[in-house]
């Protein structure tokens, strides 16, 4: 500051010597000069002192009195040195402060960002495995906008959206996720809920957030799977039943895609859309590895395929050198697979006998009086028939219409489809159970019949 004013001075006494006259009578320099007289008997010195040109700034008009910028009258404070302000201080504290608080800030959100990363990416996470089950009833039906490849609308679909906020939660539970609200964000921009499937699946704590949704969908590695094993004789109610009871699929599911899903297969009838039935006979006894909670029509088409793997171009050669359609000779083969005794201990089997008998009554025009088909329409009843359920009318009710009933009543073995195809030639128009021996005896007439059925107590 003091070199500053120096330099001040310099310039004002420059301009002083160049507007100084050369007689030296000018007015301004007489008023500097008493200027000058002023200031040194003021300040009450003997030794005599050179008024600087910027002290000429602070004199009043008449040259004789000094004063400060602010009007004041000069005091002992005003020739004081120049300190800095306290403003100054105060700034450069102020922008330190802000300074550590942009770091801190930055630390944080740093902090922050790599928790975060850690989590989307499971990054450092302890290996383990854990199941996670999505049931059934977290899905839900809704019809969406159908994209193009370039992103344009080109009509509307129907999707199953999986509630996200419930697959969060089981992941959380199951400690592969640690922040919620940023799972669910992530699947909101990949639209994971229409991309996870029912079903339980085995996780591990090394899959990322993308891993994850990938792995909870139907036929993943890392879907568990279920063993399941249908006998001989199910009936299709039966069947869908012990689906929903090992949580493959529910039964509601499972009958809406068996009245509605079109499958491809040229042994079931195209006109039958509509009706659940049209699956009956079909549902191939056998044991089968499903997903657990995987879409029903893929279950049901495990069946099907089974079936029309095992119906060979021999057996519909067969079928048809008869007369009968395959629908005719599955429906054969489930009344075969009910009413027919079998023994493999002693390798005993009557299929074939049965089978003839059927056969010589259709040919005869007879009523069949198979009470297993009767029973079809009561699955809820177990033992033999009442009397009452004897005389019901339905088209199942042998004993009161010919020919053979409107659908299977069971899926039947493979045994009974080759029975029913190759019944054994006899004359027999009956049979009735022997319970002492729990086989079947058959007859040509209907006295020896009663007389045999007489002896018999089939309470």
């Amino acid at each position: 500051m003091a070199e500053e004013l120096d330099k001040l001075n310099e310039l004002f006494e420059q301009h002083d010597r160049r507007s100084e006259p050369a007689e030296g009578g000018s007015q301004s320099a007489r008023t500097a000069t008493g200027a000058q007289s002023a200031v040194k008997k003021s300040g009450g010195k003997a030794k005599e002192k050179r008024v600087s040109s910027v002290d000429k700034l602070f004199l009043d008009e008449s040259g004789e009195e000094a004063h400060n910028y602010t009007g004041d009258k000069m005091t002992e404070r005003d020739y004081r040195p120049v300190r800095q302000s306290h403003e100054s201080h105060t700034g450069c504290l102020g922008g330190l402060m802000y300074f550590v608080f942009i770091v801190c800030v930055s630390v944080i959100l740093a902090c922050l960002a790599w928790m975060a990363a850690s989590d989307a990416l499971a990054l450092n996470k302890e290996s383990f495995t854990a199941v996670v089950n999505l049931p059934s009833s977290i899905f839900e039906t809704k019809t969406v906008d159908d994209l193009d490849e370039d992103g344009n609308v080109i009509g509307t679909k129907t999707v199953r959206s999986a509630d996200i906020s419930y697959v969060s939660d089981e992941l959380k539970r199951a400690g592969l996720i640690q922040y919620q609200w940023l799972f669910e964000a992530f699947c909101k921009i990949s639209h994971a809920d229409q991309k996870v499937t029912p079903g339980n699946y085995e996780l591990k704590s090394s899959f990322d957030y993308r891993a994850l949704i990938q792995n909870m969908r139907a036929g993943s590695g890392a879907t568990v799977t279920i063993d399941v094993t249908f006998p001989e004789g199910f009936t299709m109610e039966q069947i869908f039943r012990r689906l929903e009871e090992k949580e493959v699929c529910s039964y509601e599911d499972l009958m809406e895609a068996a009245a509605n899903y079109k499958y491809n297969y040229s042994f079931l009838d195209p006109e039958a859309i509509g009706d659940p039935l049209r699956l009956e006979g079909f549902l191939f006894p056998d044991t089968y590895q499903f997903y657990v909670g995987m879409q029903a029509s893929s279950a049901i088409n495990k069946f099907l395929e089974t079936f029309h793997y095992l119906w060979t171009a021999d057996m519909l050669k067969q079928a048809n050198d008869r007369g009968l359609s395959i629908k005719q000779v599955v429906t054969i083969a489930s009344l075969i697979e009910k009413e027919a005794a079998v023994d493999l201990e002693n390798e005993t089997d009557d299929r074939a006998l049965v089978s003839s008998v059927i056969y010589n009554r259709l040919k005869e025009g007879m009523t069949l009086g198979v009470d297993a088909s009767i029973l079809y329409v009561f699955p809820e009843h177990s033992g033999a028939p009442t009397g009452e359920m004897l005389a019901y009318d339905s088209p199942y009710n042998t004993r009161l219409y010919t020919g053979l009933p409107p659908t299977p009543i069971c899926s039947p073995s493979l045994a009974s489809i080759k029975a029913a195809l190759n019944p054994a030639s006899t004359n027999y128009y009956y049979y009735a159970l022997n319970t002492e021996t729990e086989m079947h005896e058959f007859f040509t007439n209907a006295e020896d019949f009663d007389a045999f059925v007489a002896t018999q107590n089939y309470e």
